[in-house]
């Protein structure tokens, strides 16, 4: 009898002993997934970032957004990790899809290939405005792309050397800034502006970039 009587509450507190080693196992596993499907997120994203960085079309926050994933995770808050990863996997995805999409117009319409030639030049000068009043939403890449200025937004960085001294950041432009637009570049001038457009890298908003000190400096 005193050993029934002992029993009951022996197995009792086995049984929740048992439940307890058993969720925190689960918890465990649960733990070591979301370690290993953050740090797949951030492989993944970086891939992808490098791709859009190889094509010329990397967004400035994805690498900073995939720094701050890695800090997440080295901190063990994997749900903000893997939040951060897919962020920085979207940007990036984006930035490709955009990239060639603008390429496919771009060849669609002849000004890849045919940029670098005089008549070409002849031809998109003609078109248009010296000058152009900045509104909200513009920035140099699609102000170079209208048809009135040179329909090619690769060609953005003769606007900004045209008005460095009106402009301090490529990447910040204010509206009611009037720039000059060149109608006397050179096919040269124009292979340059396209080459930086494609190969600058980086960059961060009211930040004067050294690639684009390099390239006002030619």
């Amino acid at each position: 009898m005193k050993l029934n009587h002992f029993a009951k509450p022996f197995f009792i507190i086995m049984l929740v002993l048992g439940l307890a080693v058993g969720c925190a196992s689960t918890e465990e596993a649960d733990t070591v997934a979301d370690q290993a499907t953050a740090e797949q997120a951030i492989a993944d994203a970086k891939s992808s970032n490098a791709q859009a960085k190889k094509m010329g079309a990397e967004w400035r926050d994805t690498g900073k957004i995939i720094k701050q994933a890695e800090e997440a995770l080295a901190a063990g808050d994997y749900a903000k990790a893997i939040e951060l990863a897919n962020q920085a996997q979207r940007q990036a995805e984006n930035a490709m899809k955009q990239a060639r999409e603008q390429d496919a117009k771009l060849k669609d319409s002849g000004a890849i290939g045919a940029a670098a030639t005089e008549d070409q030049s002849a031809t998109t000068h003609g078109m248009a405005a010296d000058s152009y009043e900045v509104v909200g939403g513009d920035n140099l890449w699609n102000i170079s792309g209208k048809d009135a200025i040179y329909a090619n937004p690769y060609q953005w960085p003769m606007i900004y050397k045209a008005n460095r001294d009106k402009i301090n950041d490529a990447d910040l432009i204010y509206p009611g800034q009037v720039f000059d637009i060149d109608r006397n570049a050179s096919s040269s001038d124009i292979d340059a502006a396209i080459n930086h457009a494609r190969t600058r890298g980086a960059w961060s908003v009211g930040v004067t970039e050294e690639s684009d000190k390099a390239y006002l400096a030619q």
